[in-house]
């Protein structure tokens, strides 16, 4: 009975922004876990990387998570394929440069262009596919959803403050979605959120760590206000998402659920 309730087996998952580090860390620990996992990425070059030694029952769909007609197709081409699907995780975001503030600037030199473009890559590229998707989850009364939020989105985290706003954006979605989803379509249907501390990935590398591997200024800063006091591990974002996925969580929505070695809650002193 306690296996049953973190059962995976010939679950059907798809996954936003399958080609990056975290959100393609649990594709691929789904995949190795039983499940049949759907990979969404803009890139096919990207996606077919991510998939690189994983069995056949893993399929690649090129798909812009900003573009709702894509999206429609996307999911009618992974129904035809898999014949069902019972959860989504939006795992595509990223930032811009000038959607950052950097320590000799001041928020008036903000590029609101670039901003506009993070909002919309972060906000209703999780707004979108949850829409999509969750229609059919409506029609099926059951389904899913994973977001992911930020350790910026509840603190005014210096510089990022586009990819802030819309992950904080992400986190009303997240409590918004479940309640209506809950109230109009049944219980079946759940809406969480994991908000990642700092996980050193392509997009970030170079604001953490230098060539030679050791920490920048910021790497560091934040390390020392991270209880655990590392970065985290792509891995350990992955038993988290297990759970919210599958029935161990069949009473929990709503929830934002922090993978931050204790960077949330620590005050620096």
């Amino acid at each position: 009975m306690k296996m049953s309730l973190f059962n995976l087996n010939d679950k059907v998952y798809a996954v936003t922004g399958a080609s990056g580090a975290l959100a393609g860390a649990a594709a691929r620990y789904l995949a190795q876990s039983g499940a049949r996992v759907a990979f969404i990425s803009r890139k096919q070059s990207k996606l077919d990387a991510a998939v690189k030694g994983l069995g056949p029952e893993v399929a690649t769909f090129p798909c812009d998570v900003t573009d709702r007609k894509a999206l429609k197709t996307t999911l009618a081409l992974i129904l035809e394929r898999f014949g069902r699907i019972d959860g989504l995780i939006n795992g595509a975001g990223g930032n811009m440069p000038g959607a950052t503030i950097s320590p000799d600037e001041t928020v008036f030199d903000l590029d609101f262009n670039d901003y506009e473009k993070v909002l919309q890559l972060n906000l209703s590229g999780t707004l979108l596919p949850s829409l999509v998707f969750g229609e059919y989850f409506a029609e099926c009364k059951q389904g899913v959803i994973v977001n992911f939020s930020s350790a910026s989105s509840q603190q005014a985290l210096t510089r990022v403050l586009g990819y802030s706003n819309a992950k904080a954006a992400v986190d009303n979605l997240t409590r918004w979605m479940a309640t209506d989803f809950a109230q109009k379509f049944g219980d079946g249907i759940r809406v969480n959120a994991v908000c990642p501390g700092f996980f050193v990935g392509d997009q970030n590398r170079s604001l953490l760590l230098n060539t030679d591997g050791s920490t920048t200024d910021r790497g560091r800063q934040i390390i020392n206000n991270t209880p655990m006091g590392r970065f985290g591990d792509a891995q350990e974002i992955c038993g988290a998402i297990h759970y919210l996925l599958t029935d161990a969580s069949r009473f929990v929505t709503g929830q934002v659920l922090h993978i931050d070695g204790g960077f949330g809650i620590y005050s620096g002193v």
